[in-house]
């Protein structure tokens, strides 16, 4: 529970940009032009469920149009406010500069329980949803883009991207309009583990850097590193995963809704995964210590803290605790102003949010190139690399024959390299590259000032910049 005395996440978002911009020298109106969000449509609207006419209220954020088409997810959850879809549309903004994807921000967000609801239900809710918005150009492939987000999936964008195509029939590029969809249904190899993928990239670019492992008191790469998991959804069992899995990480806890998992040996994160599918929750998991109130472990001893769930869960009460000496921000805002600043001076390392997970908006950037060109990622290229690799083994093998060597290839490296890059390979490439061009320019910021900035404050930097030149070329 965030303290009654912590600012609200807008408040948060508008301190963290107003300490970017303070370092800055842009004119007044430029500064307030970037700041302020553009428009917020509220919709209310009725869906007869369970005999009755049931009210909803949803709403879609625009921040800015420097480009467009402009590019958020949409959540439900009975949480969902004008504040914090505002704040969410302008860290989308921010977040969309900074890794160099050509849209302006947005979000949306429908005031809804979708556990409360079955799946017929959650189908009428969405489409009349959709609808509202639709009608209204807040869902376009040329103007606005939706994904999902908490509380939304693959099958969510289906039904709207199935909406949008009933009310526009002749929209050649109508399955654009929202990206996240299943595969078979315009989708892109990749999106679902995108998020989750991109915390792991990002923490291969943060350890790479030694200034950086440097400030946060690290010697040696990620392998062995002790990891604290707060919610267990798509972004964090993903990147959970990865980091076990590819990587050599221990994650020594999971904190989810009914309390947390510990276990200093580390957690095998797919049977938990699969124990919360079962029970809908942790807390009768036997094979690790179960600490009901979960948020505890966010003070566990570790070495890499991922919230990767709500916004708000580090704050003023419990900052102090945090004994991670790095905080890799995989949700949306969960170290408020006031922590970051407590966390910051006890020389914790934050990779902050706009950074962290936007493998989401990367890969979604993806799937609406290829959906605006008819055509899967490789699907041209695939074979012909297959056989001029096979040429280049083929010479390799002959050359050994006719010299009398006996050399051969080994098997493993033959497979692997005559194997061309499908879709999936793509997509992981064009992450990877994408996270550590990102990385390098807020590092080179970082690292290259002489007023001690923090990450967080490096990255609002450089995207603001981009925004700015963005706006200055159309002559504001």
């Amino acid at each position: 529970m965030t303290p009654a005395n912590e600012p609200s996440f807008r408040d948060s978002v508008d301190i963290m940009f107003n300490r970017a911009v303070a370092l800055m020298d842009l004119p007044p109106g430029l500064e307030e032009k970037i700041r302020v969000c553009n428009a917020t449509y509220t919709v209310r609207f009725g869906v007869r469920l369970r005999g009755q006419i049931q009210t909803f209220t949803g709403y879609r954020s625009v921040h800015s149009e420097h480009m467009e088409p402009v590019k958020g997810g949409i959540r439900f959850s009975l949480g969902v406010n004008q504040d914090e879809v505002e704040a969410l549309a302008a860290l989308m903004t921010y977040k969309c500069a900074l890794v160099e994807a050509p849209f302006g921000g947005s979000k949306g967000g429908l005031c809804v329980d979708p556990r409360a609801y079955d799946e017929h239900e959650l189908e009428l809710i969405t489409r009349r949803f959709a609808y509202e918005l639709i009608k209204r150009d807040m869902i376009n492939p040329a103007q606005n883009v939706p994904a999902p987000d908490m509380g939304t999936g693959e099958r969510e964008m289906s039904w709207i991207a199935d909406q949008y195509k009933r009310m526009n029939t002749t929209d050649i590029n109508g399955v654009a309009c929202v990206t996240g969809k299943p595969t078979h249904a315009g989708g892109i190899q990749g999106r679902t583990e995108a998020t989750g993928r991109g915390v792991q990239y990002a923490l291969h670019a943060f350890f790479r850097d030694k200034d950086g492992m440097k400030k946060a008191g690290f010697e040696s790469g990620l392998d062995g590193k002790r990891v604290v998991v707060q919610g267990l959804g798509n972004v964090g069992y993903h990147a959970a995963k990865f980091l076990s899995e590819e990587d050599g990480c221990k994650i020594v806890a999971i904190i989810e809704r009914d309390g947390a998992l510990y276990d200093e040996n580390g957690l095998d994160v797919e049977a938990v995964r699969d124990w919360i599918a079962k029970h809908d929750g942790v807390a009768t998991y036997p094979n690790a210590k179960h600490e009901p109130d979960g948020a505890k472990l966010l003070e566990a001893d570790c070495d890499i803290l991922i919230p990767a769930a709500l916004e708000g869960v580090i704050h003023l009460d419990n900052a102090k605790g945090v004994k991670a000496r790095l905080v890799i921000e995989a949700a949306n805002g969960p170290v408020t102003a006031g922590a970051d600043e407590i966390l910051r001076n006890k020389g914790v390392v934050i990779i902050p949010d706009m950074y962290a997970n936007a493998g989401g908006v990367t890969v979604s950037y993806f799937e609406w190139v290829k959906n605006l060109s008819h055509i899967r990622f490789g699907r041209m290229q695939r074979r012909q690399e297959e056989t001029r690799h096979q040429l280049v083994v083929d010479e390799l093998e002959r050359l050994s024959a006719d010299s009398g060597i006996g050399w051969e290839l080994s098997p493993n490296f033959k497979e692997k390299y005559l194997r061309g890059a499908g879709e999936l390979e793509l997509v992981r490439s064009g992450l990877d590259d994408t996270m550590q061009t990102a990385y390098q320019s807020m590092a080179n910021v970082w690292h290259g000032r002489d007023d001690n900035i923090d990450l967080r404050t490096a990255s609002y930097l450089v995207a603001i910049e981009k925004v700015a030149a963005s706006y200055r070329a159309k002559g504001l």
